[in-house]
């Protein structure tokens, strides 16, 4: 009984060392504060706000988690962080109001939607080179790079159309029609489609990278909330691939998403005008930025429940996560 018992002991202890932890930190741009607020994921405390130039909106990882990049649409500039020290270690010039921006899984180059020279600039990540400029529909926003490099897509929100850019020759290969004013694109993980949020169209287009064609629409119902408020923006595809999180803006709700059926499965109320979100690493948890009530929702994934609301800057806009 007693050697049973070590034996067990230790088989639990060598799973309990086995499962990966996840100590997050969480990065909120707050557009209105001009500031960065940094949140210890395991506590929900705020560790740290930075101060970054005006109107902080697009923010991002680096595929290495050692720079954050942060678009200041007022300031014309890319500032980056270093995510070690939490402070400000260099600048980009990235164009004329940079609002959102794409990094290749290499790490080596960063797109970043130039909304007012409707312009998409290719730059060297380590140089801050450029290395080329593509213009695309008027007032460009999303910005996604296939998971295999191969294209870069850009969405014009008064154009109303997803630009598809070859990266090899850093041409505009295929502008796609969508609804109106697309705000988010996003490759699913096997990049076998391509999802376009469209804010005042109120859907979400699905394309086939294949021939570049939309081949499903998918749009939101909720009893007792205006269609015109259902205004889908940020998007995030769950770990498994198998859900979308959509935030739908002045609906204060989360659209789930079944990918396989491409059906929207939930609702979950969150703070007001929810933009953007992201995935802790795990999968677990889904955290998404309120821009009119200045907080971070953390939402469960396997429940799809709103557990905590945590307060962070005014008008908080973009989001990322770091492992």
């Amino acid at each position: 009984m007693i050697r049973f018992s070590v034996i067990a002991t230790l088989a639990a202890l060598s799973m309990l060392t086995a499962t990966p932890c996840f100590a997050v930190t969480i990065f909120v741009s707050n557009e209105k504060d001009n500031t960065v607020t940094v949140i210890d994921g395991d506590t929900l405390e705020v560790k740290k706000t930075i101060k970054v130039a005006r109107r902080p909106r697009g923010i991002i990882l680096s595929p290495d988690n050692k720079e954050l990049f942060v678009a200041a649409g007022d300031g014309d500039i890319m500032e980056v962080i270093d995510t070690a020290t939490l402070e400000k270690s260099r600048e980009l010039e990235s164009g004329p109001d940079p609002e959102l921006m794409a990094v290749d899984p290499k790490g080596e180059k960063i797109y970043i939607a130039n909304e007012d020279d409707s312009l998409v600039t290719i730059m060297d990540i380590k140089s801050g080179d450029v290395l080329g400029e593509v213009s695309v529909g008027v007032e460009p926003e999303g910005m996604t790079v296939s998971p295999d490099s191969k294209y870069t897509v850009a969405t014009s929100e008064s154009t109303s159309m997803a630009h598809v850019i070859d990266n090899t020759s850093g041409k505009l290969i295929a502008s796609v029609l969508v609804d109106s004013r697309p705000r988010e694109a996003k490759f699913t993980h096997d990049g076998k489609e391509l999802w376009v949020s469209s804010e005042v169209g109120g859907s979400i287009s699905v394309i086939d990278p294949a021939t570049w064609k939309v081949v499903k629409k998918i749009t939101f119902e909720v009893p007792g909330v205006r269609p015109e408020a259902l205004q889908p923006v940020g998007m995030d595809f769950t770990k498994d691939g198998k859900q979308l999180f959509v935030a739908l803006g002045p609906a204060n709700r989360i659209g789930v998403i079944d990918t396989a059926t491409k059906e929207v499965k939930d609702y979950i109320l969150v703070g007001q005008r929810p933009w953007h979100g992201e995935m802790s690493p795990d999968g677990k948890k889904y955290y998404v930025a309120n821009g009119l009530t200045n907080d971070m929702t953390v939402i469960d994934v396997d429940s799809l429940k709103a557990e905590k609301s945590v307060p962070v800057g005014r008008l908080p806009w973009g989001l990322a996560v770091m492992p």
